[in-house]
């Protein structure tokens, strides 16, 4: 199988370097010089352009930053380059009206179409133990599967397209706001005499157990190995949580419905970003409850 694969930031270069350990064929293109020469140390063949990277390819993937990106790489430089039948899948995180537009422009050129973000961040995009959120139509997704096997740990059918980004940015709403209360719970009990680590064994396993505490644990030492155990240094980027918190937003005030944890949680990583740890894992989200900035070293 030739796969043209687009886009190889933090996530895109492991996804991609899993694709050529399969034994499949793939051609790469990054605007990052320094991107395309790690890709062709992992086996892919780097392209000089997007188009060069998917022209005869069976099948395209795509991890890009955001919606408009998608857009004009589907629309500029996939579309006209491939042929009918060619199946194009989508790994980026972007709004759900943006993934349903691709997906039209798609339908209407004969290609195949899915949008299937991600959860698992670098480490599993690494070791090609991702979790895939597909969002295309039921005839379609037996492909999609096979084609997204050498990264993932499961591929999931969310339903048709755009249920794919709907289920990552509600998933990660989730996921954000969790985080945000078991950081609290963290520093209350910091606050109160509780060692953290008793705190941890005791709240494991009672009602407040959740994956942001038990298997994400934002107190370092206790419990899993996680980013806080390296100084919140890799993970999920708080930067990143705040991007798809505000993809939820947008997509609740165009759907009308009320997310008021949701906004909350958005306010609160904004303002982690805006003093300067946007590129700390979002669990660093704790140092700000118990007053520990200092500890941390800002990345404007």
């Amino acid at each position: 199988m030739r796969v043209g694969f687009i886009g190889l930031g933090n996530m895109g270069a492991g996804m991609a370097a899993n694709q050529a350990k399969a034994g499949r064929e793939v051609i790469a293109f990054d605007l990052s010089q320094a991107a395309l020469d790690r890709a062709a140390a992992q086996g892919c063949r780097p392209a000089g352009s997007a188009a060069e990277a998917v022209s005869g390819a069976d099948l395209v993937l795509t991890m890009l930053p955001a919606g408009k990106h998608v857009r004009e790489v589907v629309g500029e430089s996939v579309l006209p380059h491939v042929g009918p039948g060619t199946l194009v899948i989508d790994c980026s995180t972007i709004d759900v009206d943006s993934a349903r537009d691709v997906a039209r422009q798609c339908q209407a050129k004969g290609v195949r179409f899915a949008d299937a973000p991600v959860s698992g961040g670098i480490a599993a995009a690494d070791a090609g133990t991702l979790t895939f959120m597909v969002g295309c139509p039921e005839t379609v997704f037996e492909a999609v599967e096979a084609a997204l096997t050498p990264m993932a740990k499961a591929v999931v059918h969310a339903g048709e397209a755009g249920a794919g980004q709907a289920a990552k940015i509600c998933n990660n709403m989730v996921l954000g706001a969790s985080m945000l209360a078991v950081c609290e719970g963290f520093a209350l009990a910091e606050k109160l005499g509780l060692k953290p680590e008793r705190f941890f064994e005791i709240a494991s396993q009672s009602s407040g157990q959740c994956w942001s505490l038990t298997s994400y644990c934002p107190w370092p030492g206790v419990g899993p190995t996680t980013p806080a155990d390296r100084g919140y240094e890799g993970g999920f980027l708080t930067a990143l949580m705040l991007k798809d918190l505000k993809l939820a937003q947008e997509a609740a005030a165009r759907a009308g419905a009320a997310t008021p944890m949701g906004a909350q949680a958005e306010a609160l990583y904004a303002l982690f970003d805006r003093l300067g740890y946007g590129q700390k894992d979002f669990s660093a989200m704790l140092q700000l409850f118990r007053g520990e900035l200092a500890g941390l070293a800002a990345k404007p």
